[in-house]
């Protein structure tokens, strides 16, 4: 007979399931993103205000290592973590180095998501000292960094303007997409 504590296992391997799925999305469109880019694309600062891209994948990398390294026996925020130095414009990284990176930070995230079970989702965990359940944090981070590849993809279609090749549905497209997803032609994006 299932029972309460059976239903909320399942919940919880669903949950952690469904996370690394959306996680797994959300590089995709990222990788989708740098693939369109030339190494000085991703030097591009949009105003003084605005972070590049590699600013960008230098705090993602930065805050995935040590949000992720030891996550359930450490803070997720590591004393040898130099996040400020992470928001400062590094022409030092090329391309590739700056793709290693930014693979990096998601192998980290996506090994430690797959080394997790669904008991673990109920357990503490610290970040910067507060106390949050697992699942909470992992939600925390799916809104961080869907927000900043969220920026990376802004900055990208800026750049690329009309040679940009859509990760989505085209604009003008949405009604020719749902016939042909109607008649198995095409996937959901």
């Amino acid at each position: 007979m299932d029972g309460p504590k059976t239903k909320t296992m399942e919940l919880a391997a669903a949950f952690l399931r469904d996370s690394i799925k959306r996680f797994t999305n959300y590089k995709e469109l990222g990788d989708k993103t740098l693939t369109q880019l030339e190494e000085k694309d991703l030097h591009f600062q949009p105003s003084s205000e605005s972070n590049s891209i590699a600013v960008i994948i230098q705090h993602m990398h930065g805050n995935m290592l040590s949000r992720w390294t030891n996550f359930l026996t450490e803070d997720g925020e590591k004393e040898w973590r130099k996040r400020d130095a992470e928001f400062e414009a590094s022409a030092n990284y090329n391309k590739a180095e700056l793709l290693a990176r930014w693979n990096e930070g998601w192998s980290c995230l996506l090994n430690t998501l797959e080394g997790l079970r669904p008991e673990d989702m109920v357990k503490t965990v610290t970040i910067r000292t507060e106390p949050l359940p697992v699942y909470d944090a992992i939600l925390r981070q799916v809104a961080h960094y869907s927000c900043h590849v969220g920026q990376i993809v802004y900055i990208g279609k800026l750049i690329k303007n009309e040679q940009w090749v859509s990760l989505s549905i085209p604009k003008g497209n949405s009604l020719q997409y749902l016939r042909s997803v109607k008649k198995g032609e095409a996937k959901q994006p």
